[in-house]
């Protein structure tokens, strides 16, 4: 089975460079395009960031903001998504459709509250077992992308 379908990871402020080097291989093998935005965390030099994501990198899209309101300014009429935590909205319960980006925050503070303060209506959660923080960074991204690509054939 081929993917085809177009869908957008944006990874706000990231800091693990092989959490990041294994969504870069995601985006690869999902035909998904990746925004980084913001200060990174590390260096696209990092040999952790380039070994995680092996030899994909010439496959995947990447694109760089220096702000979120950049990524917003250019891509305007777009639907976003912000995952978090902090809301009881299941990522199950949305429709997603193909061009829809999918916003994650810093692995060790998550999303700014201003982000999802001002968006509540599309701040989303992966469901865990109570007591638990947060599930890892690029498991989160793969367990979203790929429900998206299954509502979208």
């Amino acid at each position: 089975m081929t993917i085809k379908s177009k869908f957008n990871i944006v990874l706000y402020e990231p800091e693990i460079p092989q959490n990041t080097g294994n969504i870069v291989r995601l985006c690869a093998c999902t035909n998904a395009r990746l925004f980084l935005v913001g200060k990174l965390g590390f260096s696209m030099s990092d040999k952790y960031l380039k070994r995680a994501g092996l030899d994909y990198w010439k496959d995947a899209e990447i694109i760089k903001y220096d702000s979120i309101e950049d990524l917003y300014k250019n891509n305007q009429n777009s639907r976003f998504f912000y995952l978090t935590t902090k809301s009881k909205n299941v990522y199950t319960d949305y429709a997603f459709k193909e061009n829809d980006f999918f916003v994650f925050g810093p692995e060790t503070r998550g999303l700014p509250e201003n982000i999802l303060n001002s968006n509540k209506e599309t701040a989303i959660t992966i469901p865990m077992s109570e007591g638990q923080r947060s599930l890892n960074l690029s498991n989160s991204v793969a367990i979203v992308l790929y429900e998206a690509i299954r509502q979208n054939g």
